[in-house]
């Protein structure tokens, strides 16, 4: 009956899209953008940069120096500034905001609803004698580990001019997923008991089309999402329907704060002996042109990257011993931060147009003679100044040195992850 009327209201067009259910609204978004006209939709972002070769021969020459020369003069790890907020969406759990200063910006709401558990998840508990009765401690923290599945959370990503089921909103989608559940702590998270768990629905929107590879600005802003969501306090017990608090301040953060080491979890709301916990991964866009390393590259290094690689990092926070005093002589302790995953992207530079030397230009050169013919052969001619695509990738020490900049104490990653704590979260 009920689903005779969910139905009959996607047919009719003046039903309220407000009240579907999640996967019912994105169905509906996708099939008004698939009756839309096409003057009505915004072209589609370009396939590769639009640089003549004496521009991309320029920026690579720059690039290649000992000091590099970056277009925007930053030093090769300096980061662009940005522009960030967070709950900023109301009726979400989390949302947040980040504007590039190239005009690029994405919002990201979170959103999260009580959905049943497979059965299969609760036999598989009993047998392994875990989460038997609503007592707490210890045994009930070891018993939600590696319960959660990782169809508990749906990432989509919404570009302007692009289809849901475009390459690059699902290849950048399946990048952020796979960083996001690479550990498990966040799907364990999502469990409340036996036979329920929390849905997490990630809605990321571009607002502009993409002037650059957006990974960085999309996956900063779902860290920043993520670290504000909220889920409502649990005053159920056991295996009992879940009940929750109807005090929205006495709600409990999805990933708690750092100094409130006995803060309670989604899915058990007394406090806790602390125990080791994991901040949402960071992904970082990092390019190589030459031995030269480049952090948060911009369009026109990008367009001339020997390689380019998306690094996920994640910090692990053990509250269970206290920090060391600072001392004035000292600088900051480390931080726990670990490699998630690295890929690599398949650089657009290879798709530029190279450039002709003179020896070979027919517009330069004077009337072709046999002499000339002999002396202008591939072989002779300097390609020294002319742009020529790059071929190939690089070499492990290259990529190791990359992986070593990113987590080393006083790294990137520390530097990064400090600049996203000055943001207020609630």
């Amino acid at each position: 009956m009920c689903h005779r009327r969910v139905v009959e209201s996607n047919q009719n067009p003046d039903f309220p899209n407000q009240y579907l259910p999640q996967r019912e609204q994105r169905q509906h978004r996708g099939d008004e953008r698939a009756n839309s006209s096409p003057a009505a939709t915004m072209p589609p972002p370009l396939t590769h940069p639009l640089f003549s070769p004496p521009e991309l021969s320029y920026t690579h020459t720059s690039l290649l120096l000992q000091p590099p020369i970056r277009p925007d003069a930053r030093t090769p790890t300096q980061f662009r500034p940005i522009i960030a907020e967070t709950n900023i969406l109301p009726g979400t759990n989390g949302s947040a905001r980040i504007c590039f200063p190239d005009g690029n910006e994405a919002v990201v709401g979170v959103k999260a609803e009580v959905e049943r558990s497979a059965g299969v998840i609760g036999s598989l508990l009993r047998k392994g004698g875990r989460g038997e009765g609503g007592g707490g401690d210890d045994n009930e923290e070891e018993g939600r580990k590696g319960v959660g599945e990782n169809a508990w959370v749906e990432l989509t990503i919404e570009i302007p001019g692009l289809r849901d089921d475009d390459a690059l909103p699902v290849f950048l989608a399946a990048m952020l997923n796979e960083a996001l559940l690479a550990s498990g702590d966040l799907v364990d998270r999502l469990w409340i008991n036996q036979r329920w768990h929390w849905k997490l629905y990630i809605d990321i929107l571009l607002l502009s089309p993409p002037l650059s590879y957006p990974i960085p600005l999309l996956s900063l802003t779902t860290h920043l999402a993520l670290l504000s969501a909220r889920l409502p306090r649990l005053i159920s017990e056991a295996d009992e329907d879940p009940l929750f608090d109807n005090d929205w301040e006495a709600s409990i953060h999805l990933y708690p704060r750092h100094n409130k080491s006995s803060e309670p979890t989604p899915s058990k709301p007394t406090a806790t002996k602390p125990k080791p916990r994991e901040q949402p991964p960071v992904t970082l866009l990092v390019t190589v042109v030459g031995e030269n390393i480049f952090f948060d590259p911009s369009l026109e290094e990008i367009a001339v990257a020997d390689l380019l690689l998306a690094v996920s990092i994640s910090e692990t926070i053990d509250d269970s011993e206290p920090p060391p005093e600072p001392k004035p002589t000292t600088t900051k302790p480390p931080r726990n931060i670990r490699l998630l995953s690295l890929r690599t992207i398949d650089p657009p530079a290879r798709l530029t147009p190279p450039g002709v030397p003179d020896a070979l230009n027919t517009a330069v050169t004077q009337a072709e003679t046999p002499k000339n013919k002999a002396a202008t052969t591939d072989a002779d001619v300097d390609y020294s100044g002319v742009w020529v695509p790059p071929k190939g990738g690089s070499k492990r020490k290259l990529i190791g040195r990359i992986i070593q900049m990113v987590i080393e104490h006083g790294g990137v990653g520390e530097e990064v992850l400090e600049g996203l704590e000055g943001v207020d979260v609630g």
